[in-house]
């Protein structure tokens, strides 16, 4: 009755405001209404339609209606309702992204457009003028992912011409428009961008469609801020558009709207959205709306309209609630509603169900806008469950304690905390629009409370979220899903109040985090499990069985939470966000076991009270729990006579607190439950409380668990009870936010049917309840993977997808269930008919002329210059990285081929081909394999679109099977079948916005047409036309590129040649010619049928793909080399692609090459057909596009090839050889050589005159072995797919696309199952053909997502200065530069007699002149001065002042030395730095035992006291030792350093390395406690280390061994010393491996407290050297007892790295600066002084060191970034080296100085290189100067008079030394391999066979160990 008065009141309160006005502007006064939603669009032909009013005008953006679907009938009824209320004005806000889909105004969806008007025009017709609202605020996501936001110009200009096209299509009935309806939900950049977009619209169309009236959507309290973004802005304004909150308290509304026109300058408003607040206390209930018409009246204020929908909506809520709170009889009502009505309700419908009526399967769809979505729970999948500081959970210590079947753990998971990018690729692959996650409480806080707050771990949800939105995919975020932090459960957890305060502050801090892309929040899932199995049964951690009180405090506490946790949303964040926060609630549905018995019904109705009405009740119906559940439990007490429950109570307020707070009702259910009584009980828990019993229908199926039957009729009757009992009193739509069931963890784990059969039942009762009960439910939300499941571990899998959890990889696989729920979304339901996605078809927009034909070419042809240009390139300018993108129409793709994946090889009347004869014969294919099933591709559409929706990619490049369409050949024996499933493909990708490029022919020729001789038959030519004829008229429609030949090169010679592929004929001297003949002449004839019948209608192109490698000539100097190597690229590309794209005919090279070698063969024409002038006209220029496949490079050099016998091959007369860089592939003539792309791309441009260009394959194998985690791969890509960039970006080919070959592993032609090119794995032993995305997969899809390669932040320069006074240096050590052996009483050191042992050194060098730095003081500090530098480190010969090694005798000789350094350096004001020890141990003391004897530690400490009495006054930076691991790992396990020790690997090196520390420690107590007072020095030891990346960072184990590489490296020697002894990590890997080989102690020694507190905290500062980066993976070395086999770890570098002179040394900047970040968060932020920086270059002297620029630029760029940017504490730099010099074992081979040393002069001069005033530049204005401001005055400029780069004394090349190794003669090359791989020998007599095995072991493996290594030896 209230609510007819109101409505009555409201109308007539409308009629009289608008009857005030007389006037005409008056009358035009704007009653608004609106915006048409989904919900009241699907709600029209069922509801009356005064029910519908709030379904409209919401203010979410998701659900109002936007022509997705057609208008009901009975809209039209609506809208004379509407006017009949008064409503004069309707908002229609448009969709810009459906109504111009690819923002072209060119090409609008007709069909979004005739919807509209049909909109506007019923409006009209009904007395309602249309408001029209171009764009609510953010750019449509479509646009977003590909343009991104209102920041891109590109965007700003679309949105100009989208509004100027709605204008034009509008402007005869609409006159008022409003650009953007909520402006203010832009911020920043955006804001300003979006309102000058309007400003443009303004001034461009407001007088071109004269009478239009245009203005934005404005909040009230933004008009300011908006104001100050220009006061002209409200020029470009008619009136006001404003959103406004009118308060029944403050009463500020006139006020507020005067300022309104203040600020405006008097222009009219429009309250485009009214709203109200505070009203509901008002005892007068029609006060505020008398207030409010008041205000409207008011002449005054202008005010020319008023959304009265919202105004109306918001009063009658808050009256609505104002009731519930405060009437008791409304109370009551609902009490009785609940006892009495809805249990027995919904029983009473469905009891007389017949079980046919009820398993009655309905084909239909779910409404529009239905949202469908995946699900997973952190603590289930996440893994990662110590990473980044995260906290431990109570899943992890119940997990640890062994409580888990099988005694599994969560710590690993599904690694989801690692494989962000793989779970949206599953995402995508099933088109889910929603993904329902949880957030680790512990991760975020690792103690609950927001004082642990961790960064990392709050930016993994970040990265997640933020991927999910770029993928289209919106998250459904739940707060808490059971894994509370075990901190707050030491604290009590949920049975502690304080809970409630912890979790808000959580919750706060998470909507605050995420709110801004988070729209759909979840505060618990399932919390009864919670309460019942964590706290009363203690079956859940925390374990704790207490069923009477904590099971009821722990739902009292979460209720509070949960409605403290929604007050924090709606009170701070809802306005501003426009989200919704529900509850994820767990019922089974209860049914009376005894359907007559009243009783059992009773019983059933109490069941759902204990367990769904435990919490709903409170939050949906009256703030309590129900009366059932609180009389039961009082009852029952009662008569047992003692307390089995104690159910809380909740205070007034908190009712009312609680009371309301859901803006959805989430519902997780997977079974039901027969019900029946059972009294006289008193044993506590909620059975028993409860008085019911559970059983199960033996009738039920079964599930893997026995906890789940599946009983799908179950939900359609909770979710009726759930309506009525619940969200009708609220109003709020269900979600079901869980459903599915377990599966066994072995047996068939990929074809799951009993999950389809179960979900398909489960889903369409849920569609029942929606279309046949009118329940709104409004989502449906299944398992995205197996995970781990509580106490059942992984044994029981509920996910779509397949989680292999052997594989510490953890690759995902979808099951039958996933493409079954992927077809489920996207149809909607179930109905066939259902509406699909828009189909969009991407036409050729350019115009296509013939291609002019060209001159022949020359010979060698005139594209020699791309020989010219890039061959004489550096190893270091081919391959620098190169970062851009590619166009932004750059076509994007993958491909395959009909034979390799389609298998159903006779099915559906499907005709023989050529490949299936030939692998149908046993032993033609490795393994007898055939393409009989091959991927099954032909039952599997669905799953391979799976795999494109996953990568979203842009173009598919398929091919057509022949003998599928036409089985004999000929159109005669047309097969529908065939064709059908063609279509159903097509039609797929065009529904999924995926191009096809469809090849007519990729080698399967029908068998009846080779039966006739197959392509060496010139009728093929006119039959193959008739099939091309057919496909463009079939499937052109739909197609619009066409590939007539895949590779016509490969059927031409290995076909009819070789006779290697089908059809194996092998006639290698005339056939090849002949079929090619006949190919060339079937493609033009195919291309001009479509020319000529099908060009002008379908606008498709045509081309055909040839194949070719890159040949590089040997010597690009040698005239004959380059005349071969273009002879065999005209041989095999120009063979086709000359006819085609020049002259209609053979390129001249090769009809000069076959003719001359025929005749010179006695025949009296040439074995080259010749074309008639007739066929090179039809042939010339018939290609659209230049198409190209390429894999690889080879080096040509020219041969004369014996004339017998005849063949393709000879008549070329070259021979080839690997590339240089040339990778291993699992095909051996297909090595990975990156390079060869671009200038095979620039060959294309320059010889066939700039063609547009398609890279339409391109690949790499790789062996079976590889599965899901394919390195080779990745390498592939980065390295091919840059290569094509630098061709598009910097040599202007005009590349159009790239396809990436193939989609998935599929049948590789001669080579069978036996290697894997794809994207994906496919598993070709199972009979379902399993695909599972590799990690390529991931890293493809990036690349396209990015466009390219855009330049990472972290390759960024930034320009700025270090910290004053910076210390800038540069090194050496004593024996790599002093020489002077013997000199003035200096003693032997181990690296003298290293060195005059044979094969240690490589060419024999040494270091007995070096650089002869003892004679050349002068001329090292001259070089000083001229870098710059303020300091010079050194180190200091220990046998040069202790020529034994003791203090017994001290060489004074060497001392001075020293002090004559020292004092010229100071002269020149340079501050020494002083190493004490780099290496060269005295020989004296190693012949006692060297580092190994622990008398070692007094004897450095007695040397450190000699230097530093004698040098200290002098100097002030001490440095102990210079890498310890070297020392150690080097000298005393490898061997390849002095000592040369290698026989005792498990033990020598950490002996030594506890030896070099306790030395360290002394030495430096003795300067602290002796020296530090009077000398004021530093001390402190150089740590080397290189940063280590995970090999895959998508991998926990990978991740995990970049940890221990480090720990083992630079942890090693850092801990001690920053934190006190070693690290657990190394003591317990090392313990237990040597215990578990059975020995009594660990290899690693143990210090004593009294050294680690000896040792802790020896330090001034961090000195740190590093030179690179490497990747690690974990390697498990077995049993054996060493260093790397502790370390379990192996490492590579990552192809794209740039090379250096040192093998191990990679160019990896970025490295750098993450490893000074991890020294200062491992070991405290100390000082830190980089003591050795550089690269190395080896070879032929160039003094243009352009690489070693390079290096120094972007390493120390990457100091100063960690300086400025991150706060480390740097104070020095150090580059690595003065100048070339001894580096070790390598001689003087790898050369890292800053100055050349002409070795071949006696004199040694030192010759600057051009690095030298670079880095002298660096130093002189410390820092970097941004060259866009101009030259600058630190600028250090090379001399006018320098010596010339070109010019220097060129030492003689390596290549031509000729030396004696070991009796023989051998190049100076050949015998540095031999030493690299003797290195490591030591050859001792008395070794066991076990240690001589181990030696072999190491020596054959000795580079790649090095290379694991990447040690510098400097």
């Amino acid at each position: 009755m209230m609510m007819k008065l109101l409505h009555g009141l409201f109308t007539l309160s409308v009629l009289v405001v608008f009857g005030c006005y007389s006037n005409a502007e008056q009358q035009d006064f704007m009653l608004l209404s609106g915006p048409l939603t989904t919900k009241l669009v699907y709600g029209l032909p069922t509801e009356p339609l005064e029910s519908l009013n709030s379904a409209v005008g919401t203010s979410a953006s998701d659900d109002v209606f936007d022509c997705r679907a057609p208008l009901p009938l009975e809209s039209r009824s609506y809208f004379l309702y509407l006017q009949s209320k008064g409503v004069n004005r309707f908002k229609v806000p448009l969709s810009w992204s459906r109504i111009l889909p690819t923002g072209d105004p060119n090409q609008p969806h007709e069909g979004t457009v005739k919807c509209y008007k049909a909109l506007v025009r019923q409006l009209l017709e009904s007395g309602i003028k249309p408001l029209l609202v171009l764009q609510r605020s953010a750019v449509p996501e479509p646009f977003r992912s590909t343009y991104g936001g209102w920041e891109n110009p590109l965007v700003v200009q679309m949105f100009e011409q989208y509004a100027g096209f709605v204008f034009a299509s509008f402007k005869d009935q609409v006159d008022t428009f409003i650009t953007f309806s909520h402006l203010h939900e832009l911020h920043d950049e955006e804001l300003q961008n979006a309102f000058q977009s309007h400003a443009n619209i303004y001034k461009l169309y407001h007088q071109k469609f004269e009478g239009i009236r245009l203005s934005n959507g404005i909040r009230a309290e933004d008009i300011t801020s908006i104001y100050q973004l220009g006061s002209k802005n409200m020029a470009y304004m008619d009136f006001l558009s404003v959103h406004l909150q009118y308060d029944c308290k403050l009463k500020t509304l006139t006020k507020n709207l005067r300022l309104l026109q203040d600020i405006s300058g008097q222009l009219s408003i429009l309250l485009y959205e009214l709203t109200t607040r505070d009203c509901a206390e008002h005892e007068n209930l029609f006060q505020p709306l008398i207030s409010i018409f008041r205000v409207l009246q008011n002449e005054d204020l202008h005010i020319i309209g008023c959304d009265i929908t919202q105004l109306f909506g918001k009063l009658d809520q808050e009256q609505t609630l104002s009731f519930s709170l405060q009437n008791d009889h409304f109370d009551g009502f609902h009490q009785k509603s609940a006892s009495s009505f809805s249990y027995q309700k919904v029983w009473e419908k469905f009891k007389t169900q017949t079980e046919v009526d009820r398993d009655q399967f309905l084909d239909g769809s779910f409404p529009a806008g239905f949202q469908w979505s995946v699900s997973s729970e952190s603590f289930k999948g996440e893994g990662g469950w110590s990473e980044h500081e995260k906290g431990e959970t109570i899943w992890d210590r119940f997990s640890h304690e062994g409580h888990v079947f099988d005694n599994q753990t969560t710590d690993l998971a599904c690694d989801s905390y690692h494989k962000v990018d793989y779970d949206t690729y599953l995402l995508r692959g099933m088109l889910s629009p929603n993904y329902q996650l949880s957030l680790s409480w512990a991760r975020i806080f690792p103690n609950g409370r927001k004082n642990s707050l961790v960064e990392k771990g709050a930016l993994y949800y970040d990265k997640m979220i933020n991927t999910l939105l770029q993928s289209g995919i919106e998250p459904t975020v739940t707060l808490h899903h059971w894994d509370l932090p075990q901190a707050l459960q030491d604290q009590g957890g949920w049975t502690s109040d304080s809970i409630v305060e912890a979790f808000k502050e959580f919750a706060d801090f998470c909507f605050s985090r995420y709110g801004d892309r988070v729209k759909t929040w979840i505060t618990f899932g399932s919390p009864w499990a919670v309460s019942n199995f964590g706290y009363g049964t203690g079956e859940h951690p925390p374990s704790i069985k207490d069923p009477i009180v904590a099971s009821y405090q722990v739902t009292h506490n979460i209720l509070k939470s949960h409605a403290e946790a929604w007050h924090v949303y709606n009170d701070t964040y809802r306005k501003k966000q426009s989200g919704k926060v529900g509850i994820a609630l767990n019922s089974e549905w209860a049914e009376p076991k005894n359907p007559s018995s009243p009783q059992d019904i009773a019983a059933a109705e109490r069941y759902l009270n204990f367990m769904l009405g435990w919490f709903a009740h409170p939050i949906f119906v009256d703030g309590d729990y129900s009366v059932i559940l609180r009389d039961q439990i009082r009852n029952k007490n009662t008569l047992c006579g003692k307390e089995i429950a104690r159910l809380p109570v909740f205070t007034a307020a908190e009712k009312q607190r609680i009371l309301g707070t859901a803006d959805f009702f989430g519902i997780n259910h997977y079974t039901s439950r027969q019900i029946s009584e059972k009294l006289n009980s008193c044993d506590p828990g909620p059975h028993n409380v409860g008085d019911f019993q559970i059983h199960v229908d033996p009738t039920w199926p079964n599930t893997s668990s026995d906890q789940i039957q599946s009983v799908p009729w179950g939900l359609r009757r909770l979710l009726n009870y759930i309506s009525l009992e619940y969200t009708s009193v609220r109003d709020v739509p269900i979600y079901i936010t869980g459903n599915g069931m377990p599966t066994e963890y072995y047996g068939d784990v990929i074809d799951d049917t009993s999950r389809v059969e179960f979900l398909k039942a489960y889903i369409n009762e849920a569609m029942k309840a929606v279309l046949l009960d009118g329940i709104d439910v409004q989502r449906f939300t299944v398992p995205l993977m197996d995970s781990f499941e509580g106490p059942k571990g992984y044994s029981e899998r509920f996910g779509l997808h397949y989680v292999n959890f052997e594989d510490p990889d953890r690759p995902r696989t979808p099951k039958t269930s996933a493409y079954f729920y992927s077809k489920v979304i996207e149809r909607n339901g179930f109905a066939e008919g259902a509406k699909k996605p828009n189909m969009q078809i991407y036409e050729n927009k350019m115009e296509r002329s013939r291609l002019l034909g060209l001159p022949p070419s020359e010979v060698p042809s005139a594209s020699k210059v791309v020989w010219e240009q890039f061959s004489p390139q550096t190893k270091f300018e081919r391959q620098l990285y190169h970062y851009g993108t590619f166009p932004n129409e750059f076509h994007w793709g993958v491909s395959s081929s009909a034979y390799q994946i389609e298998g159903g090889w006779n099915a559906d009347e499907k005709g023989p081909s050529v490949w299936d004869t030939f692998t149908q014969k046993p032993g033609n294919i490795p393994n007898s394999d055939n393409g009989n099933v091959a991927c099954d591709s032909y039952s599997k559409i669905d799953e391979d679109l799976y795999m494109l929706k996953g990568l979203k990619i842009k173009t598919y490049k398929f091919s057509l099977s022949w003998s599928r369409i036409f089985p004999s050949g000929y159109i005669s024996s047309l097969n529908q079948k065939g064709v059908d499933y063609y279509n159903r493909l097509i039609d797929g990708l065009i529904a999924n916005n995926i191009s096809p490029m469809v090849t007519l022919y990729n080698w399967d020729l029908p068998q009846a047409l080779q039966d006739m001789k197959g392509w060496d038959n010139p009728e093929m030519i006119k039959i193959f036309n008739e099939y091309c004829d057919f496909c463009y008229a079939t499937f052109g429609d739909r197609v619009k590129f066409w590939i007539t030949f895949n590779e016509p090169q490969t059927i031409a010679w290995l076909g009819y040649g070789l006779g290697q592929i089908p059809p194996n004929v092998k006639q290698p001297g005339d056939a090849p010619y002949r079929v090619a003949h006949n190919l060339l002449k079937a493609h033009a004839n195919a291309y001009h049928t479509y020319d000529e019948k099908y060009r002008a209608t379908q606008k498709g192109l045509v081309s055909i793909s040839l194949n070719a490698e890159w040949v590089e000539p040997q010597d690009v100097n040698v005239p004959r080399e380059v005349l071969a190597a273009d002879r065999a690229l005209q041989f095999q590309l120009g063979w086709f692609a000359h006819p085609i794209f020049k002259n209609g005919d053979y390129p001249d090279a090769m009809k000069w090459q076959v003719g001359n070698k025929s005749e010179l063969q006695g025949l009296k024409e040439s074995r080259l057909p010749s074309f008639t002038d007739e066929d090179k006209a039809y042939i010339q220029g018939t290609a659209d596009v230049f198409c190209i496949n390429t894999y690889t490079t080879k080096v040509v050099h020219h041969a004369t090839i014996r004339l017998s016998p005849e063949s393709y091959q000879n008549d070329q007369d070259i021979s080839k050889e690997e590339a240089d860089g040339a990778e291993d592939t699992a095909v051996k003539d297909q090595k990975a050589v990156a390079w060869g792309l671009r200038r095979l791309l620039n060959w294309i441009k320059n010889e066939y005159a700039d063609p547009e260009i398609y890279i339409t394959e391109n690949g790499v194998s790789t062996g079976t072995r590889i599965t899901a985690d394919d390195t080779d791969r990745i390498f592939y890509l980065k390295t091919y797919i840059d290569e094509a960039l630098k061709a598009n970006n910097l040599d202007g080919v005009r590349l159009k696309g790239y396809i990436a070959s193939p989609l998935m592993d599929s049948f590789e032609w001669l080579n069978g199952y036996n290697v894997g090119y794809g994207l994906h794995h496919v598993d070709f032993k199972h009979p379902s053909r399993p695909r599972t995305p590799k990690r390529s997969a991931h890293l493809y899809f990036s690349i396209m997502r990015n466009n390219g390669f855009p330049m990472p932040e972290e390759e960024e320069i930034i320009y700025g200065h270090f910290r004053d006074g910076f210390v800038w240096s540069t090194a050496t050590a004593a024996y790599q530069i002093e020489g002077a052996w013997r000199a003035d009483g200096k003693g032997l050191s181990i690296w003298d007699k290293f060195a005059h042992t044979p094969l240690k050194i490589s060419k024999d060098e040494n270091g007995d002149i070096a650089c002869d730095s003892y004679n050349k003081i002068n001329e090292d500090v001259d070089n000083l001065k001229t870098l710059k530098v303020n300091h010079y480190r050194f180190s200091i010969s220990w046998p040069r002042i202790l020529p034994d090694g003791t203090n017994k005798k001290i060489n004074q000789a060497g001392l001075d030395y020293y002090h004559r350094l020292v004092d010229a350096l100071l002269a020149a004001n340079i501050k020494p730095q002083v190493t004490l020890y780099h290496w060269d141990l005295p020989q004296a003391l190693q012949d006692v035992g060297g580092w190994e004897n622990d008398t070692i530690v007094n004897r450095f400490r007695d040397y450190a006291d000699v230097i530093y009495n004698s040098l200290g006054d002098k100097v002030q930076f001490w440095i102990t030792i210079n890498e310890p691991y070297n020392v150690a790992m080097i000298g005393h396990g490898y061997g390849s350093a002095a000592p040369g020790i290698s026989f005792r690997p498990g033990t020598a090196p950490y002996i030594v390395a506890h030896n070099l520390l306790k030395a360290h420690a002394e030495a430096w107590h003795l300067y602290h406690g002796k020296y530090r007072a009077k000398q004021g020095g530093i001390v402190g030891i150089t740590i080397n280390s290189d940063w280590a990346e995970p090999r895959n960072p998508y991998k926990q184990e990978d991740v995990d061994a970049a940890i221990r590489v480090i720990q083992f490296q630079l942890g090693w020697f850092a801990h001690p010393v920053f934190n006190g002894d070693y690290s657990d990590l190394m003591k317990n890997i090392i313990r237990e491996r040597s215990l578990a080989a059975g020995l009594p102690k660990s290899r690693l020694p143990e210090f004593t407290p009294e050294e680690i507190a000896r040792i802790k905290g020896t330090h001034d500062y961090f000195g740190f050297n590093h030179y690179t980066t490497v990747l690690a993976y974990n390697l498990d070395y077995g049993d054996l007892a060493h260093y790397d086999a502790d370390r379990g770890a192996g490492t590579v570098a990552d192809r794209t790295w740039l090379d250096s002179g040192s093998f191990w040394l990679k160019v990896t900047p970025p490295g750098f600066r993450k490893i000074l970040n991890f020294i200062k968060e491992e070991y405290g932020d100390h000082p830190i002084y980089i003591t050795e920086n550089g690269v190395s270059e080896r070879g032929t002297l160039n003094l243009n060191d352009a690489h070693r620029i390079h290096y120094y630029k972007h390493y120390i760029n990457q100091a100063l970034k960690a300086y400025l940017l991150d706060g480390v504490d740097i104070r020095g730099y150090a580059a690595w080296t003065l100048m070339d010099n001894l580096e070790w074992a390598t001689g003087y081979d790898d050369k890292f100085g800053l100055f050349y040393v002409n070795r071949s002069d006696p004199t040694l001069p030192r010759i600057p290189k051009k690095s030298v005033w670079h880095y002298a530049t660096i130093v002189n204005c410390n820092g970097f100067i941004n060259p866009s401001q101009g030259p600058h005055e630190c600028e250090v400029l090379k001399p006018e008079d320098g010596i010339t780069d070109t010019t220097t004394p060129q030492p003689t090349p390596a290549a031509d030394l000729v030396l004696n190794f070991l009796g023989l003669e051998v190049s100076g090359s050949d015998a540095e391999v031999a030493l690299n791989v003797l290195f490591s020998f030591t050859i001792i007599g008395a070794v066991a066979v076990a240690f001589l095995l181990f030696g072999l072991v190491k020596t054959t493996k000795k580079a790649k160990r090095h290379k694991e290594e990447h040690i510098n030896l400097t």
